[in-house]
């Protein structure tokens, strides 16, 4: 007689809760879309203030040189060296903004859903505060304010989204403080380095550090609008609760069954 013990192969896990960490799409897609119309109305509402929006623009050149932050006109010198790279600077600023930021969104959601939420909410945190600052810091632009020495790129070279300041009634052109523009582009290198784990992922701030360039090469913004952009976004992603965690599927080995003895033919007789 033998006996033999039959052991079965662990069984895999079932799948973890990552798919439930998916928002719908239709709830989602209504979210942003509200969200961005909310801004766009909020911006209008902003508008009208133009002599508080000088005053202001002056006071901020004005602080900029009392803290020896570096001249805007450097950076604008340095693309006006010929036509081609001030042509870029300015596709760069108007083409790129919105459809970086939501490729971004939209692959976070595909592929890092639960850094999605945060991501979505860190944008809409920091997109409110702006709405805040526009309508109660309404500021010009430094291409508009004279004193600068800084021109309008955008108008001399193209490609240009704004049209006369005074008859724009598609967007609010005093409201340069905070720059969403360098606001959203640092969140997307912040996000994208922080869910991906290849050796290259740091060459994502390269984003962030040519919008920097481009918004105030084209003098549509100070300095201190970015840093007050960047100072948004870091309160924003202090108060955002982070993603959990998801445990990886482990293997659950099944129970182990008794053990059968077999009967030889012919024993016991």
């Amino acid at each position: 007689m033998r006996t033999d013990e039959e052991f079965e192969e662990p069984e895999p896990a079932p799948p973890g809760p990552r798919t439930r960490d998916r928002p719908p799409l239709v709830r989602e897609l209504l979210l942003v879309a509200g969200l961005f119309l909310v801004y766009k109305l909020g911006r209008q509402l902003a508008a009208g203030h133009t002599a508080e929006a000088y005053r202001n623009s002056r006071e901020v050149w004005d602080l900029e040189r009392a803290l020896h932050l570096p001249g805007e006109g450097a950076v604008q010198s340095s693309l006006l060296h010929g036509d081609t790279l001030v042509q870029l600077a300015n596709t760069y600023y108007a083409a790129v903004h919105f459809p970086a930021t939501a490729a971004f969104l939209v692959w976070l959601y595909l592929r890092r859903p639960s850094h999605y939420i945060r991501a979505r909410r860190a944008l809409a945190a920091v997109t409110a505060a702006a709405l805040v600052l526009h309508l109660t810091y309404p500021l010009a632009p430094p291409r508009l304010l004279p004193v600068t020495g800084l021109v309008d790129t955008a108008r001399l070279y193209g490609p240009s989204v704004y049209g006369p300041p005074d008859a724009d009634q598609l967007s609010n052109q005093f409201a340069a403080m905070p720059s969403l523009h360098f606001g959203w582009a640092l969140m997307v290198a912040l996000g994208l380095i922080a869910v991906t784990r290849s050796v290259w992922r740091w060459l994502w701030l390269l984003h962030p550090l040519v919008t920097l360039l481009v918004i105030v090469g084209t003098a549509n913004h100070f300095w201190l609008d970015a840093i007050a952009a960047a100072a948004l976004l870091g309160l924003a992603l202090a108060a955002v609760r982070r993603p959990r965690h998801v445990p990886a599927p482990t293997a659950v080995p099944r129970p182990r069954r008794p053990a059968r003895r077999r009967t030889l033919v012919g024993a016991g007789r």
